[in-house]
């Protein structure tokens, strides 16, 4: 139950490090192709409030899909649960809530700020939302399934770039690193329950 690909010691570093790795990607990327990654990100505090609502249906979909029992579904829960799991529940929420806004800023001014702005230019809105969300899940693509949803919640985060009257990275910031906060927390009570349970046998 304990074992992890992750080291439970450094494992917080090195995907902190990582994530912050792709904002210098982005920076460097942006640079060749003439493209400020944070050209479109501003603060609204009415952004803020719909980021916090939009966070809401990616959520109660995590919720639904933990209850579901088909092969593929099983497969994503257990192998999050034998990787991220493990290597979660020995840290404190507020270390969870760093890593998950680390994330959150990182991949989306990657594949939102520079990546999607970078593609449209070329090819259209069209081409730009559908090409970058199919490469953010392949960069996601741990299962054939696990890629195809992490496309979709792509496309999620690209449309709700746009949600407002002028394109602003910071919704689509929130509602990932709200996400994947929620995401982490659910992991991590659900494996500390699972030791206790496995303990008290």
């Amino acid at each position: 139950m304990d074992k992890s690909p992750f080291a439970a010691d450094d494992f917080f570093k090195k995907a902190c490090s990582f994530e912050l790795s792709l904002i210098l990607v982005a920076i460097a990327l942006g640079w060749l192709a003439n493209i400020n990654p944070f050209a479109n990100l501003y603060f609204s505090e009415v952004t803020v409030i719909y980021g916090l609502i939009a966070t809401a249906p990616l959520f109660l979909l995590y919720l639904v899909l933990d209850r579901v029992q088909q092969k593929s579904v099983v497969k994503i829960r257990d192998l999050l649960f034998q990787t991220l799991g493990a290597a979660l529940y020995r840290y404190h929420w507020t270390d969870l809530l760093m890593l998950a806004a680390i994330a959150g800023v990182s991949e989306e001014v990657l594949f939102r700020g520079l990546i999607q702005p970078w593609i449209e230019t070329s090819w259209g809105m069209t081409a730009g939302l559908i090409a970058t969300n199919i490469i953010f899940g392949l960069a996601h693509a741990v299962t054939p399934l696990y890629a195809v949803l992490a496309t979709l919640v792509g496309i999620y985060l690209s449309l709700s770039m746009d949600y407002e009257d002028s394109r602003n990275l910071l919704l689509p910031i929130i509602i990932h690193s709200l996400y994947d906060f929620l995401a982490f927390i659910a992991l991590m009570r659900a494996y500390r329950a699972s030791r206790r349970s496995n303990l008290n046998e």
